[in-house]
């Protein structure tokens, strides 16, 4: 991140704008919703020639609400400035005007000239006091009023005067103790009581909701339990994740988290929240399972949301029905979000469907081990020609899958697809055989799927791959 956002209080505070053209103007319609003392230099002449001043400043001016100077800026200008802006539009003036503000130690900003502006204005939706800032570090201003556009049309234009009525009540809602209580009584208002309240009445009808909303508070009626939703994340990317679970990540006040989740899976987490991991990994170092069960009871008996986020769908390996018990057998409530299976984000990524009519009329999901080991499996059903199987945690037992399938008849050139890190922007997928198998693991290091029975339907599947591609791309890489 290069451009840090902050929101400045602008209460009094003097702004500069050089400039009196279409730059101009573009910049004081945002300035103008401030409260800061906007002041305008915007010289006659320039260069030698007549310069017009757009009629939009002459208004603005005429009615005072900035202050207009028909000469050049100069040093002492810059006094008490907090910002200054240079849309003259004109290469030689901006340069002075920057080189004025860093001399007078004030932030400069040069209207579409990012290397050489101290900060940027973002593009923003305003719905005061609620404003959003949309930054893309200078980088797609497009983008930024495309996301601009569908923010505008996902926030009621309501939105503003629930804040500012809030705004007026907050040392009310104060009686509340802070943290979940004060928590849930503000999102109450504003996800149910504030909206229904101001149909119905408009802005008059806020305060009564809010008190009516506060008092249930205080007498506990809207106090709950401590609840437990077990949540599965998809195979790693964060737009896979369902709505429901994007809804609850924002309201969880815990999240208990595999190793596996993706670091942009967690950034959805309210920041509040208290993140807690608890990684897994085959014949590695694991937290035990008796803990995970105890720190949901716990922070849920407190009353707490409790998130328990898994990757991929949380009834697929994901010892869902250990955890289920452990919470019915301390009386906690719990719900199951599903998730994308990681067999159904790597089948995705090579552009195959993991059943087909002609080839194979089911599917196996197998766990290449479990808590004693390598796993057992029905070896002669997976060995039967067109048979499909996802392999979960298969890495480290390839050459124990390669030599029970070769051995139940399952032939050599078996195809076996291998997706590493499935769904995320390090994806790997690599086409091998059952015979290569084992050597085509060997060097990954991320989790992967074993798609056996199944081949990438066409090359250009995102970083589809062969080992002998490999080794040929390096060899050709080491002549060059």
């Amino acid at each position: 991140m290069q451009h840090f956002p902050i929101f400045l209080d602008t209460a009094a505070a003097r702004v500069v704008v050089t400039g009196g053209g279409d730059a101009a103007v573009a910049k004081l319609r945002l300035l103008l919703k401030t409260q800061a003392r906007i002041e305008v230099f915007a010289p006659a002449t320039l260069h030698g020639a007549a310069v017009d001043l757009a009629s939009d400043i002459e208004d603005w001016a005429s009615a005072g609400r900035l202050a207009l100077h028909r000469r050049a800026l100069v040093p002492c200008d810059l006094i008490g400035a907090r910002l200054v802006y240079g849309a003259a539009e004109d290469a030689v003036d901006d340069a002075r005007t920057r080189a004025l503000g860093h001399r007078a130690g004030v932030l400069v900003n040069i209207v579409d000239n990012l290397s050489d502006s101290d900060f940027i204005t973002p593009a923003i939706v305003d719905r005061d006091p609620v404003v959003v800032a949309i930054g893309t570090e200078g980088a797609a201003p497009v983008l930024a009023r495309k996301i601009k556009a569908d923010l505008e049309a996902r926030l009621p234009a309501a939105t503003g005067i629930l804040a500012r009525v809030a705004k007026t009540f907050r040392h009310a809602a104060d009686a509340l103790p802070m943290g979940r209580k004060r928590r849930d009584f503000w999102a109450q208002y504003y996800d149910t009581t504030g909206p229904r309240a101001f149909e119905q009445g408009g802005a008059p009808a806020l305060q009564a909701a809010l008190q009516d909303t506060l008092a249930q508070h205080l007498n506990g009626m809207a106090d709950g339990p401590g609840h437990v939703d077990l949540v599965g994340a998809g195979p790693g990317d964060p737009d896979l994740l369902t709505l429901r679970a994007r809804r609850l990540l924002d309201r969880a006040d815990v999240v208990i988290h595999d190793r596996l989740i993706a670091p942009e899976v967690l950034e959805l987490a309210r920041r509040e929240a208290l993140m807690i991991a608890v990684g897994k990994e085959g014949f590695g170092p694991s937290t035990p399972q008796d803990t995970i069960n105890q720190l949901m009871i716990d922070h849920a008996t407190t009353g707490a949301h409790v998130v328990r986020l898994k990757g991929g769908d949380a009834s697929v390996f994901g010892r869902l029905d250990e955890e289920t018990e452990a919470l019915d057998a301390a009386g906690i409530d719990w719900a199951v979000t599903p998730g994308i299976t990681a067999a159904s984000g790597a089948a995705a990524a090579v552009g195959q469907s993991l059943t087909r009519r002609g080839r194979n009329s089911s599917v196996r999901l197998v766990s290449g081990h479990d808590t004693k080991g390598f796993a057992e499996q029905d070896w002669q059903a997976l060995a039967r020609p067109g048979m499909v199987a996802a392999i979960y945690m298969g890495k480290r037992a390839a050459r124990f899958i390669q030599g029970r399938l070769l051995m139940h008849g399952a032939a050599a050139e078996t195809p076996v697809t291998i997706v590493e890190n499935a769904t995320r922007a390090d994806q790997r997928v690599r086409l091998t055989t059952l015979a290569e198998l084992p050597q085509a693991v060997a060097d990954m290091a991320g989790p992967a799927v074993l798609l056996l029975g199944v081949t990438a339907r066409n090359r250009s599947a995102k970083g589809a791959t062969t080992p002998a591609a490999e080794i040929t791309a390096m060899l050709q890489e080491a002549l060059q």
